[in-house]
């Protein structure tokens, strides 16, 4: 696996970012997805990353200068330009982590657990996601017991919905591990779908489910709206969460619109743009970034303490090696073997 795109890694036709470029536009499950892996791949982020490394090598040829040349006593003035310099690396730095959280969301997903008591109507809304039958729907309580997991499509970003089990107090063996399981991936979850029959009021069950989403980041939904016995005392009470409460009808899809729009209004989704192309969806990357991070601050807080701007340089060569470990200019054997290993073959 991997023995060709390595070839031309090792040859110098491509960097280690492009080589990761190719896996992910392979592994790639949405049009957005597909965008920044090829830009990746084009080498967009292999030059921002040149560029913040030609930065701090002119930095660090000022300090070489004051170093070799005393007799001219610009010390003072290389500190006060070099703390502006590192100022802007850290700026430019700083933008490309934070970036990695929409990277993140277009790589992996939203991690979006449905939550609700038996027969609330969890399955039947993964269904109508869906668009098909996944889950067994019936009027038996605890018909779901284990977790159910598929991925869709929303707006270029992969939607993970975990189906879980009926949270409720219950003797079964079975449906008790599925409900610790259901509370386990809550914990984990980037956004929780709590669904509600509004049908019926709220009982103990229900309450202990708002406990559980009250510092989530939650969408309620009030389902079963095509049903004459609908409670207006549950909105009235789901209300003081200060979530969105969205009301639906699982069953007939009804309200479904809605939801997508304030997932992609929760997420910022509109908002993501490839343009530039700067965009970390690498988690190896990401580490990189923070290292040479770091490293910078660590500069900074040594001209701040007036320390001798020779023991800065240390600090600098540190981020120039944590970045040049992202383009494979500096990176060990087993780094490049593990990278390779995920490709498959004929790549």
């Amino acid at each position: 696996p991997g023995e060709f795109n390595q070839k031309e890694f090792l040859n110098g036709r491509i960097d280690l970012s492009q080589a990761e470029g190719i896996i992910d536009l392979i592994n790639s499950k949405t049009q957005k997805e597909a965008e920044a892996s090829f830009k990746q791949l084009e080498g967009v982020l292999s030059k921002k990353i040149q560029e913040i490394r030609k930065d701090i090598l002119n930095v660090m040829a000022d300090i070489e200068a004051s170093i070799d040349y005393p007799e001219y006593d610009i010390e003072e003035v290389s500190n006060e330009k070099a703390k502006k310099e590192l100022e802007q690396i850290r700026d430019k730095l700083k933008a490309l982590e934070n970036s990695f959280h929409t990277g993140k969301l277009l790589k992996e997903g939203i991690r979006t657990v449905i939550i609700g008591t038996p027969n609330s109507g969890k399955s039947s809304l993964l269904n109508a996601i869906l668009n098909e039958e996944r889950a067994i729907v019936s009027n038996i309580e605890g018909t779901t017991r284990d977790t159910i997991e598929e991925m869709v499509n929303l707006d270029g970003i992969p939607l993970k919905l975990i189906d879980t089990a009926g949270i409720r107090n219950t003797e079964n063996e079975i449906e008790k591990i599925g409900v610790e399981k259901a509370l386990k991936l809550l914990e984990e979850a980037d956004l929780t779908i709590a669904i509600f029959d509004n049908t019926k009021p709220l009982e103990r069950e229900d309450r202990e489910i708002i406990e559980l989403i009250k510092d989530k980041k939650t969408i309620i939904l009030l389902n079963k709206i095509d049903k004459k016995e609908i409670k207006p005392e549950n909105e009235l009470e789901l209300q003081k969460l200060n979530k969105p409460i969205l009301k639906i009808s699982a069953k007939t899809k009804e309200g479904l619109e809605e939801l997508y729009k304030q997932i992609i209004k929760m997420f910022h989704l509109e908002e993501i743009e490839l343009n530039d192309g700067s965009l970390i969806t690498n988690i190896r990357h990401k580490e990189q970034i923070r290292k040479a991070l770091k490293s910078i601050l660590e500069g900074e807080k040594g001209i701040d303490s007036k320390i001798p701007i020779d023991l800065i340089e240390i600090a600098l060569k540190d981020a120039l090696e944590a970045l040049s470990e992202i383009t494979g200019e500096n990176v060990s054997e087993d780094i490049i073997n593990e990278i390779f290993s995920k490709f498959c073959l004929g790549k």
